[in-house]
């Protein structure tokens, strides 16, 4: 078995291969240097933390031998060999393969307008990347962020704990429209502004032009801000070259059938770089970027390679953390017709329904974990298609867990 992808899907495979009795070769292969580490804590822990920023591996070196896991670190594969099964590693070299998991992950969307990452421009997406933004997050520096997402957003968090200055970029008319409902948007830009945090919304950029003091940018309606620093994060795009290069379909990322199996029955696709029909939602094709659909999809495509036939069936769900809030949503909000609203204690859920009354989706926003058991609960209902009382949604005081046994 051969795994493309040391991320948290690829990792996440290759020991469950072990875990359901697999015992002949598994390689797993890593484009970076590190072992194979965590994404989330790097705008969170890593960027806002006083201790010098190491990653937080997923495996360690003991664990991956231990499991008999060869891990191949700072190795990209430049080529599949589908009639001959084996991929070819840069620098040199091949893997035979029986049955080959790309989890190649996504990258950073990259602006047209803006330069290649210099000293004062960058993406974010690695480990290094974030020791690069880290070290410019000091008062009395200015950084300008292009994109008014999760990761944007858990950027500036971290960055006002640690005292510089913020601004956020957003083309659109506001923050978080790409599946978070607006209501709870709303309340997380307010809390950002009230640490400080300055936003311009509903207008795009012209240009970024780098200059001997720091960064110049010229925004669609003539306005300019100089920045210290910029960070360009305006989504993801998922990792398809090697796919593309070997023949396979595509479709939003690889294109994978409801076992995470490609074009190709040798080889799997799995986490952020691959698209899939969802059976709760009609079929509708998702590709997902979440740590815990990583996780998920990674010990599926483990079982289905060694032909458990295993469909996908998860309910999508997706958290953030910024300040003291957190944001968990579970399902798609956005295949709800109606919205019902329950709040309390400074915590507001957000449950969606299609016109038949069957839960779809679920939104919720609070300090800490005020929200997660409802999440909780409305992610069970969603996966047993359920069709639950809206009264009882919207008390703040029902216990949603009695929905359960209905």
């Amino acid at each position: 078995m051969v795994i493309v992808g040391a991320g948290e899907c690829g990792v996440r495979a290759a020991l469950a291969l072990r875990e359901q009795g697999f015992t002949g070769p598994v390689d797993l292969i890593g484009a970076e240097p590190y072992l194979p580490y965590e994404r989330p804590p790097l705008s969170k822990d890593i960027m806002a933390g006083e201790a010098e920023p190491e990653p937080r591996t997923i495996a360690s070196a003991d664990r991956l031998a231990a499991a008999g896991i060869v891990f191949h670190p700072q190795r990209t594969v430049s080529a599949i060999d589908r009639a001959g099964k084996q991929v070819a590693l840069s620098g040199g070299g091949a893997l035979a393969y029986d049955k080959l998991l790309l989890a190649t992950g996504a990258v950073p969307r990259r602006l047209p307008m803006a330069p290649e990452p210099t000293g004062r421009i960058a993406y974010f997406r690695t480990f290094d990347d974030a020791l690069r933004i880290r070290a410019q997050l000091v008062p009395g520096k200015t950084l300008a962020i292009v994109g008014g997402g999760f990761i944007g957003l858990e950027l500036a968090a971290s960055a006002r704990h640690r005292g510089a200055g913020i601004v956020v970029i957003e083309a659109l008319p506001r923050l978080l429209s790409r599946g978070v409902p607006e209501p709870i948007a709303r309340r997380i830009e307010a809390r950002h502004r009230a640490a400080g945090v300055e936003f311009v919304l509903g207008t795009g950029l012209a240009a970024i032009e780098e200059t001997a003091a720091g960064v110049r940018l010229r925004l669609a309606d003539g306005r300019e801000i100089a920045a210290d620093f910029v960070v360009i994060g305006i989504g993801a795009v998922p990792e398809t070259s090697l796919a593309a290069g070997a023949g396979l379909s595509l479709d939003n990322g690889i294109a994978v059938d409801r076992l995470l199996t490609t074009s190709d029955p040798d080889i799997f696709a799995a986490g952020d770089c691959c698209s899939f029909p969802h059976p709760l939602y009609d079929g509708r094709r998702l590709r997902l970027e979440s740590w815990r659909s990583a996780q998920e999809q990674g010990a599926l495509a483990a079982a289905n390679m060694l032909g458990a036939a295993e469909a996908v069936s998860a309910v999508p769900w997706f958290w953030s953390d910024q300040y003291e809030l957190t944001l968990q949503i579970a399902g798609l909000p956005d295949e709800g017709a109606s919205i019902v609203e329950r709040e309390s204690e400074g915590s507001l859920v957000l449950f969606h329904l299609k016109p038949d009354g069957r839960l779809v989706g679920a939104a919720g926003i609070g300090p800490g974990n005020a929200v997660a058991r409802d999440i909780r609960v409305a992610e069970m209902l969603i996966a047993r298609r359920a069709h639950p009382d809206i009264g009882a949604l919207a008390k703040p005081d029902f216990k949603l867990r009695s929905l359960l046994a209905a």
